[in-house]
């Protein structure tokens, strides 16, 4: 897409011919393209493909009449509607600078929680398109066409400065390492702290959270958000009053599972105790996992840890509101076919390995068992050093 194909999606009969065809296969409708000779149908096709995208990521940006959708690249890139909610609920203040605009979705729901809000991206295009689109949105966003570091050096101090530097490399490949992605916030730290009270940092989920806090060094909070139990970004909130063991929360959006708060102290010291499987299983969800809160969801929900280093917790009580999935244990059982198949008499499980010398395909081949059904295998280690299967039902 060039500046010329924004001035041209912007026409009335072109937005029309789009409503008519929102549900149609792009890829066919580009093969059809010789029936609409007076249409872009490669142009029209991307816009339609992206927008049965937002249907679901971007719902309010879906349902907004006129909006011109970026490239697929960055609609894969940008974050959802939910996840740029919760990041606008996280800060608010007078001034915000989102120095890495893109698709502007952090940008305007940021912009709800701040009087001024500045968009600043080096992609012209990026730029012209989500002026447009903040404009249909009835946003007063201000967009700069500059990089990252121009913009910086001309402006005074700001309550918030935003970031989500770009996590491609020089050949396209993807990158997670903050030195690696564009901008380099970790050469930039001390300009972005001399100008912003506040500084929020997303990352990839893959990036280690310790290498993170170690290359930040002024990290006051840490956000670890999940949707629907599949990690999706980690925030860190950087602030000259940063302690040495930031607040950490584990979230889970969209769901009913409430957060889980603590401080890398607080982990290093919860008390856990350790025991056989009991009635109850629990497997926390991705966030807890991906924050390291293994100590402390013990602590917390008042359950035994099956070994050091198995995360599956049991009680023999259940134990309710636990951020991940409940388990009602069926049998406990050697790693052995004929013993386990006693079990699972349709010959259809689900498993699963914690701390477990085989992965998942060896199981389920050794076990000779299909996935699927509602039977929950467990495959794990326990606190008497046992390889065992877990055979559960989901509550």
């Amino acid at each position: 897409m060039i500046n010329d194909d924004l001035a041209l999606l912007q026409q009335p009969r072109i937005q029309q011919f789009i409503r008519e065809h929102a549900s149609d296969d792009p890829y066919q409708l580009v093969l059809q393209a010789k029936r609409h000779p007076d249409i872009p149908v490669q142009l029209v096709a991307e816009q339609i493909q992206a927008r049965q995208k937002a249907r679901t990521k971007l719902p309010e940006w879906y349902q907004t009449a006129g909006i011109i959708f970026p490239p697929l690249l960055s609609m894969e890139q940008c974050s959802s509607e939910t996840t740029a909610r919760f990041k606008g609920s996280l800060v608010s203040g007078t001034t915000a600078v989102d120095l890495t605009g893109g698709a502007g979705i952090d940008t305007y729901y940021l912009s709800h929680s701040f009087e001024q809000m500045h968009y600043v991206e080096q992609n012209s295009l990026l730029v012209a398109i989500a002026q447009h689109n903040f404009q249909r949105l009835g946003s007063s966003i201000q967009t700069h066409s500059t990089t990252a570091e121009s913009f910086l050096a001309s402006i005074g101090e700001v309550d918030l400065i935003y970031l989500d530097p770009a996590r491609r490399g020089t050949s396209n490949q993807k990158v997670f390492q903050l030195t690696d992605c564009s901008p380099d916030v970790v050469q930039l730290l001390p300009k972005l702290l001399d100008k912003g009270k506040q500084i929020l940092i997303k990352t990839s989920p893959m990036l280690d959270i310790e290498a993170a806090r170690r290359d930040l060094k002024l990290v006051d909070q840490i956000y670890v958000v999940a949707v629907n139990n599949e990690c999706k970004e980690v925030l860190y909130l950087l602030s000259a009053q940063a302690s040495d063991s930031p607040f950490i929360q584990a979230i889970d959006l969209n769901t009913d599972t409430k957060p889980l708060e603590f401080r890398p102290k607080e982990e290093a010291h919860a008390e856990v105790e350790f025991a056989e499987p009991q009635h109850y299983l629990y497997e926390p969800n991705v966030a807890v996992m991906k924050a390291g809160a293994f100590r402390t969801v013990a602590q917390k929900w008042r359950l035994a840890k099956l070994h050091l280093h198995t995360h599956l917790y049991t009680s023999q009580e259940l134990i309710p509101d636990f951020p991940g999935r409940t388990f009602r244990v069926e049998a406990v059982v050697p790693y052995q076919k004929k013993k386990v198949q006693q079990h699972v008499p349709e010959g259809k499980a689900n498993v699963t390995t914690r701390n477990f010398t085989d992965s998942v395909a060896t199981v389920r081949k050794k076990l000779a068992l299909k996935e699927g059904g509602d039977i929950y295998l467990f495959a794990t280690r326990t606190v008497s050093a046992k390889h065992v299967i877990l055979i559960a039902k989901k509550l």
